[in-house]
């Protein structure tokens, strides 16, 4: 059950050369389940990317991320570094740890300058997880950073939008940033029972705030 997503990312993360979601994506909940398993919400056309900018905030100084909230969607789950996968790919949470992200470690920090990467599962053998309403996130809604030197790092949905995994917009989700930028990934799209999930839900989202 595998879904990849090929992308070639800013010069900070430049590392990943194919991030796969294995583990995000394979969606055990509904094959075991059958018809009183819910598959994920989708983003609908309407949270698409607007035209523009917003502004944003000034960017923050360097520090780690511990903590990941998402208010509207009582998001609140710890964060774990990831690295890269021997073959190259970026790792995934362990799947039986359902409130667990993660984010990737060797990129930019979240309220750094740049594009900070989320990533964590959608379900797992036994039900939903930490993202499993990622895809009713709708714009304008916020998400907290937790960092380590005490800081929140404050962001506001730009967009959500769903792609099957061979057309992922590599340089729109992971390209280089003049302003502080996240994105929140996991899985969605179609699903089968041979492959699992056939695409990922992104959210992005910019600096607005800190406290």
């Amino acid at each position: 059950m595998r879904t990849r997503i090929r992308t070639r990312v800013n010069p900070v993360n430049a590392a990943i050369g194919t991030v796969t979601a294995l583990a995000l994506c394979a969606g055990g909940w509904l094959l075991t389940s059958g018809s009183e398993g819910r598959p994920p919400p989708q983003p609908s056309a309407a949270q698409a990317h607007p035209t523009g900018n917003s502004p944003a905030a000034a960017p923050l100084s360097p520090s780690p991320p511990d903590r990941v909230r998402i208010p509207s969607l009582h998001v609140d789950a710890p964060l774990m570094g990831l690295g890269l996968t021997p073959a190259g790919s970026l790792d995934v949470p362990p799947p039986e740890k359902k409130n667990l992200a993660g984010w990737y470690e060797a990129g930019t920090r979240p309220g750094e300058r740049g594009t900070a990467v989320v990533a964590g599962h959608v379900d797992n053998a036994v039900g939903p997880a930490v993202f499993y309403g990622l895809g009713a996130l709708t714009r304008g809604r916020t998400i907290e950073i937790d960092r380590r030197d005490g800081s929140v790092a404050v962001f506001t949905v730009d967009a959500v939008e769903v792609y099957e995994a061979d057309a992922f917009p590599d340089k729109k989700v992971y390209g280089a940033t003049k302003r502080p930028e996240l994105r929140v990934i996991t899985c969605g799209g179609p699903y089968s029972r041979r492959t699992g999930y056939q695409g990922n839900v992104v959210v992005f989202a910019h600096l607005t705030g800190s406290r």
